[in-house]
């Protein structure tokens, strides 16, 4: 099987880690994920076959899944039909494991629900008995199941490892009300209350926040 560790279109606009990102003039990008194998920032010289397109299709169905929590900036598949309005060819080998999706603005911080005490939470929890400004009991394991999931934002960094932050610092890089509906739509993918999230000093965050969802951020993150 090939594996696909370049996109075989010229001049990325931006390539990450897993992704070639291509600007495509009118509001819309053109996502490829590759084959790449990235682990602890680092890009390994190997690949996985195969592993682009099951990217592409699990985030095509979270991205319709949850479109209803937050509005997101996916638009299609690509397929290589006219329906793409590519102003170029779609190479074969790329159909499936690339999306269109609309231009946004990111916000540089990944919102994470978590519930297990593992990675860099259960690293934070080793050294200060918190993970992102949170008190947890003492005691605990390492990937021990938490007794509610967590909000536990961390910035969203270009080079090296993400760092977890408290509430407090989201809501001064982004401003309440982006802060207030990132956190929403992160805590409305789990069943559990948002008193966690409360207790940790963000009490203005309550069941209004669903109002701003319709002019969200739509290139938040959101990870479970």
């Amino acid at each position: 099987m090939t594996v696909i560790l370049q996109s075989s279109i010229a001049n990325s606009t931006y390539q990450g880690k897993v992704r070639d990102t291509y600007d495509l003039g009118d509001g819309r990008l053109l996502m490829v994920a590759t084959d790449r194998i990235s682990a602890f920032d680092f890009i390994l010289p190997n690949g996985i076959p195969d592993k682009g397109a099951v990217l592409t299709q699990m985030s095509k169905f979270w991205f319709e899944m949850t479109k209803e929590v937050a509005p997101n900036h996916y638009l299609r598949l690509a397929d290589g039909s006219d329906a793409d309005g590519l102003p170029f060819a779609l190479p074969p080998e790329l159909r499936g494991r690339s999306m269109i999706v609309k231009k946004g603005d990111r916000l540089d911080v990944e919102c994470i629900v978590r519930g297990y005490l593992a990675g860099s939470g259960w690293a934070e929890y080793n050294e200060t008995g918190r993970v992102c400004g949170l008190r947890l009991p003492a005691g605990l394991v390492e990937s021990q199941e938490l007794s509610e999931p967590l909000f536990t934002p961390t910035t969203k960094a270009e080079v090296g490892h993400d760092l977890n932050m408290p509430y407090s610092d989201l809501v001064q890089m982004v401003g309440p009300e982006i802060a207030n509906t990132s956190a929403f739509a992160a805590w409305r993918s789990t069943p559990t209350p948002l008193a966690t999230l409360a207790s940790a000093g963000s009490s203005s965050l309550t069941r209004s926040s669903s109002s701003a969802l319709s002019r969200g951020s739509r290139s938040s993150s959101t990870r479970c």
